[in-house]
This record gives structure tokens, C-alpha cells and sequence, in this order.
């Protein structure tokens, strides 16, 4: 694949990234402005960090006005709702967005510091890709600081906020250069007391961005870099990180994999695994993670043939491939060795463990038409992904 030699690469503006580095919230908030909406998607039990934000950031001098907690993945009228609120406390300089939580809670406030500033319509739909009026943002959306709780989505360093219906069932996104994060303030330990199946389903999340926007039709030089350090931090740390969640080592190789899963989305795109995750969400409720872990050895599969000396690269840098292992035999060791690893995170592996059911994949092909897909280095009619779906039942 020949290298582009025009683009551009978008990150956040400030990366702050360590261990207890929660702790400069305060200061790194009063930069951005002094009146801080907050939005939580941290579990009840995480009530006492929440509350350590809050009283950080007044000690700074910056109000914090919590607007939403969500614990599921975002939808319009989540939305619609906080945006309303936003625009009734008359947004004025100063005013910014904090997201404390996993990609749910960060797209949410990508999304409402948008809407907050923009009345055209009074719901998202009608800015979302491929669906409602096509409007586009005409003023610059609120600053959003960036706070994840899961190494998972990177969604603390891309340009988008993903959005779902179910009823009509859609998952789209609001994309801008704008929507990226001012600050993205990763600490670790904010993801030990993460679930193991979550931590499974995040990881793998993390893992499949890396590798679809390492060979995507859209890749470019610098995020296909950010790809490959992500991918040797991820692939050896993801299965301590699920079964010894305390482990400091594992936690932090995995969010500052998932930091470089975001940057590489963001400039690069996705493909196949990404293309069917949304329509597996809305028509099917499979959270996004499961949905990207379980796509993806059928994706590399898919790929294989377009891509094998990419793939060949990456098995010969991440496993035993030597330098003289045939590229065809690189590459089923690293879709056998990916495959042993969604086993031993316990992701699933058949779309029927997740609900999934025959009828429903006309939809699902229907639906996973969306930008992810148009990533994917091989083109795939209805009748070829309809097949690959029936296979995975």
C-alpha cells in the first residue's frame, strides 16, 4: 500500500497523561474556563471520584454544574435534553465541557457542547451523517476536557461523538475537527475498578481501531505509526489488565493504547469489524466493544488477501513470525493469535451468543453501511457480507 504523501493530523491540544494525574483537574480546567458542565458516566458506587473532581475544580475557582449521568451509550434525545438545559443557563465565555467517564459519557459532551451553540434545529439528528437535514456546525462547539474511565474507545482523542436511534435504528456520528477534546487527561487508575468483562470488551475495542485504521484504505503515515506502538502495548497487556485489574503496568500500557486507537481512528478511519459494530448496536443492543471483538478475525480474514503484507508486518512485530516466515503464514498466525486472544478475555465469538438472530441480518447488512465501512480494504457486496454474517451465527 503506497503511502499518501497529503494529509493532515488532527490530536487533542494537551495530552496529560500518568498515574493520580486526576488530581490536576483543577488546574487544567481553570484554562479552559471557570463554569464547568459535567458530564458523569461513572457508576453510583464511583460517586466519592466524582465528588474529588468537583471539589478540585472549586478549589481552582471553577464551578461545577453536573448536567447528565448516562450509563448507556448515547442517544439522541440524551442529547437534545442536555443541550436544552445547556442553552437555558445562557452559555457564556468561560463555559466548557468535562467528561469524566468511558466513550459514552465523552461523546455525550462532544456532542452537547456542539448542540449547546447551535439552535437551527432543536435536535441532532438533523446535524448526524446520512441521516435528518445534513446541517453543519457553524460555530465553534464548546471546549470539551476530556476524562476517560475505560481504555477502550479513545474517544478522548477523535473528532467525532457517535449517536444511536432505535427507533428508527440508527448509529451515526456528529464529525467535526472542532469536536476533538482541548485537553485529554488520562489517569489509569481511574480504570481499576473497571469491570473484567468490561475491561475485555473496551480492550478489544482498542485493539480492532488499531488494527482496521493500521490497514485501512484511508491510512495515513503518522496515525499507522501511533497504530503499531499501540498494538505492542495492547495485545501483551489485555488479558493481565482483564484478570488482574489492579496491575498498574497493564492498566496504563492499555490506556495509553486506547489514547493511540482515538489518534489513529481520528486520521486514518476504520473498516469492516466498525462497519457492522453500529448496526449490531441498534438493531441488536450488542455494546459497541462486544460487537468490535467479536467482527473482528472475520475482518482480518475478509482482508487478508488485500492487505497480507501489512498484516504479515504486524504478526511478524507483535508474535513469533520471524523475518523469513512466508507473508501467508504471518498472517494466519496473527488472525489464530487474535483469535486465542478474544478467547482468553472471554469476548464472544458467535454473533448467536449475543442474541443475534437470522432474520435480523437483512438489517444489520442494511445498516452497516456507514463511514466505518467505507474504510474497508476490500469492497464487499450485500450477498458477500450476508454470507459472512450467517457463517458467524
Amino acid at each position: 500500500m503506497s503511502e499518501p504523501m497529503t494529509y493532515d493530523f488532527l490530536s487533542p491540544r494537551q495530552i496529560v497523561f500518568g498515574w493520580g494525574r486526576r488530581h490536576e483537574v483543577g488546574t487544567l480546567a481553570r484554562t479552559l474556563g471557570r463554569r464547568a458542565f459535567v458530564v458523569c458516566g461513572l457508576p453510583s458506587g464511583a460517586a466519592a471520584v466524582v465528588q474529588e473532581i468537583a471539589e478540585t475544580l472549586r478549589s481552582e475557582g471553577v464551578e461545577a454544574v453536573l448536567v447528565e449521568t448516562i450509563t448507556h451509550e448515547p442517544e439522541v434525545a440524551d442529547v437534545d435534553r442536555a443541550a436544552a438545559e445547556l442553552r437555558q443557563r445562557h452559555i457564556a465565555d468561560g463555559d466548557f465541557l468535562l467528561a469524566v467517564g468511558g466513550g459514552a459519557a465523552i461523546d455525550l459532551a462532544k456532542a452537547v457542547a456542539a448542540m449547546a451553540v447551535h439552535d437551527e434545529s432543536p435536535t441532532i439528528r438533523d446535524y448526524l451523517e446520512g441521516v435528518g437535514r445534513g446541517l453543519k456546525l457553524a460555530r465553534d462547539p464548546l471546549p470539551v476536557l476530556a476524562m476517560p474511565t475505560t481504555a477502550g474507545t479513545g474517544a478522548e482523542a477523535t473528532k467525532n461523538a457517535v449517536i444511536s436511534s432505535y427507533d428508527p435504528p440508527f448509529k451515526k456520528s456528529l464529525r467535526d475537527g472542532r469536536l476533538m477534546p482541548r485537553i485529554a487527561l488520562l489517569d489509569p487508575e481511574l480504570c481499576v475498578s473497571v469491570s473484567p468483562m468490561v475491561t475485555a470488551a473496551s480492550g478489544m475495542d482498542a485493539i480492532t481501531q488499531l488494527i482496521e485504521s493500521y490497514i485501512s484504505r484511508k491510512a495515513r503515515p503518522i496515525p499507522r505509526a501511533l497504530a503499531v506502538q499501540g498494538l505492542k502495548l495492547a495485545v501483551p497487556a489485555i488479558a493481565e489488565a482483564v484478570e488482574d485489574g489492579t496491575s498498574r503496568d497493564a492498566r496504563e500500557m492499555m490506556s495509553h493504547a486506547a489514547l493511540l486507537s482515538g489518534m489513529a481512528l481520528a486520521n486514518s478511519g476504520l473498516g469492516m469489524a466498525h462497519g457492522v459494530a453500529p448496526a449490531l448496536g441498534t438493531n441488536c443492543r450488542v455494546p459497541h466493544g462486544v460487537a468490535c471483538a467479536l467482527m473482528l478475525p472475520t475482518a482480518l480474514r475478509v482482508n487478508a488477501g488485500v492487505r497480507r503484507e501489512e498484516l504479515a508486518t504486524l504478526a511478524r512485530l507483535l508474535f513469533e513470525c520471524g523475518p523469513s516466515t512466508p507473508p501467508e503464514e504471518a498472517v494466519e498466525t496473527l488472525i489464530e493469535r487474535i483469535e486465542q486472544l478474544c478467547d482468553r478475555v472471554g469476548v464472544p465469538r458467535r454473533l448467536g451468543e449475543v442474541g443475534v438472530k437470522r432474520e435480523q441480518i437483512p438489517a444489520l447488512v442494511r445498516d452497516s453501511r456507514g463511514s466505518s465501512m467505507s474504510g474497508n480494504p476490500r469492497e464487499l457486496t450485500d450477498q458477500e457480507l450476508t454470507q459472512l454474517l450467517e457463517e458467524l451465527l
